[in-house]
């Protein structure tokens, strides 16, 4: 059984929350990357950056207590936390391009088994810019993508990209509603799926090929 959007975004935001440990320095992109922010687990102490220049960002604001001013990459209004610093976004590349990001959290129109990503644009349609993307991905020690498993019923993680490319081979781990992949250098390896799916189902709606181990889990949220 597919989870329906909401569900999706939750399930997929809760699942990442797991991969952050006490102390990283993480940037979350724009849309259902930013849900991570809201599970992360109790106890574990994370610092995110927003790459138009601020480190210690916290949570939205409520409803009528926005500040125009501080705003995450995406124009977004969020908060900032005790501790928490503005700079300028050449300082923050720097951190970025200097390795200094633990983990990125990037959505993505389509990836592969080769982890290749595609997430900037759609030819012949009208886009605000590539953001900071091509640095992120490059940049930081692990790239987590976040996604629905499908678009309008169609994979979205394919044999090969077939969008022109953000980054080629540097997604790590594959994050989507119905499974968690791990991108090796053998290929695309199933080592979670969700507990109303099955290895079949997930097969089905995936058109990269898949390394299945004997024991795959279920995702826990």
């Amino acid at each position: 059984m597919i989870p329906n959007a909401e569900q999706a975004k939750e399930i997929i935001a809760r699942r990442i929350a797991k991969e952050l440990k006490d102390g990283q320095l993480v940037n979350l992109g724009i849309g259902l990357p930013t849900l991570v922010a809201n599970y992360v687990p109790e106890g574990v102490n994370v610092i995110f950056q927003s790459e138009n220049g601020m480190v210690g960002m916290g949570p939205m604001p409520e409803a009528g207590k926005e500040d125009k001013n501080i705003t995450n990459a995406g124009g977004i209004p969020v908060t900032v936390l005790p501790g928490g610093a503005f700079f300028d976004s050449s300082v923050s590349f720097t951190l970025i391009r200097g390795g200094h990001v633990d983990i990125t959290v990037l959505g993505a129109l389509e990836v592969d088994q080769e982890g290749n990503l595609a997430n900037w644009i759609i030819p012949g349609k009208m886009v605000p810019g590539m953001g900071g993307a091509m640095d992120l991905v490059v940049g930081a020690k692990k790239v987590i993508v976040a996604m629905q498993h499908t678009s309008k019923g169609q994979p979205k993680i394919l044999k090969r990209c077939r969008l022109p490319l953000t980054a080629k081979g540097e997604v790590n781990m594959i994050v989507t509603e119905l499974c968690v992949l791990e991108v090796t250098e053998k290929g695309l390896v199933l080592k979670e799926i969700y507990k109303d799916t099955t290895v079949d189902e997930v097969k089905s709606l995936t058109e990269a090929e898949l390394i299945i181990p004997d024991e795959v889990k279920i995702m826990e949220i």
